[in-house]
């Protein structure tokens, strides 16, 4: 009998498409549904009545929300291409990456597009502080998991494309290469991947839907 693997996640959601990365790194199959915000299925209510968000993970009836807590069970439960180190003390560091990317970065990211512009300067010197650690994290490696593509690449998807769009939508500037040499090389290196790369959105559907519903600049180029 064959498994039932659902996600419903949001096509420009870094959370879900993480997922998605996640599933086709690993090979497996799954069927994706694709959520409305503004009328969210009953389904998506259902298995998650909590948060009321993407990404929503279903296995064999059995459902998970949160998109780094959604990647260890794919990688616990399906083994091939593991994201995760196998050594105790890489592992928990790597969770501690992807915690601070999600706990720290993003809300100084996100703070930074959409502040005051009297704000502005110090929310990106904050953005910028954040990236710099994560800058000296790369070391000399290819990716944050070594060789291969790993936990903290997945979650640091947002930086690898989302962030771009966000500066572009927004008008702000924040990873420059002179500045991020690693991050940016890295940033290139990640979407080159061709699990990755089928599975980010369109960047100019990205940015006229980030323009359009927060008023910035012109919705329609």
């Amino acid at each position: 009998m064959a498994e039932e693997v659902l996600l419903f996640g949001f096509w420009g959601s870094p959370f879900s498409r993480r997922v998605e990365m996640a599933l086709k790194l690993k090979g497996i199959e799954y069927k994706y549904i694709d959520e409305d915000f503004s009328n969210k299925s009953p389904s998506l209510l259902k298995y998650n009545p909590i948060h009321k968000k993407v990404p929503v993970f279903v296995h064999n009836g059995k459902h998970l929300a949160e998109s780094l807590v959604i990647l260890e069970y794919i990688d616990e439960t399906w083994k091939d291409h593991p994201i995760l180190p196998k050594d105790p003390y890489e592992r928990a560091n790597a969770r501690f990456w992807a915690k601070f990317i999600d706990e720290k970065y993003l809300s100084a990211i996100w703070k930074s597009c959409t502040c005051e512009e009297k704000e502005r300067a110090k929310a990106v010197e904050e953005a910028s502080e954040f990236l710099q650690f994560l800058e000296n994290e790369l070391k000399e490696q290819r990716y944050f998991g070594g060789e291969t593509i790993g936990l903290v690449d997945i979650a640091a998807n947002i930086i690898g494309y989302w962030l771009e769009i966000f500066e572009e939508a927004f008008g702000v500037e924040l990873l420059r290469k002179e500045k991020f040499p690693k991050l940016c090389n890295w940033a290139n290196e990640f979407v080159s991947v061709s699990a990755i790369k089928e599975n980010i959105p369109p960047r100019d559907k990205l940015i006229a839907f980030l323009r359009n519903r927060f008023g910035v600049g012109n919705a329609s180029k």
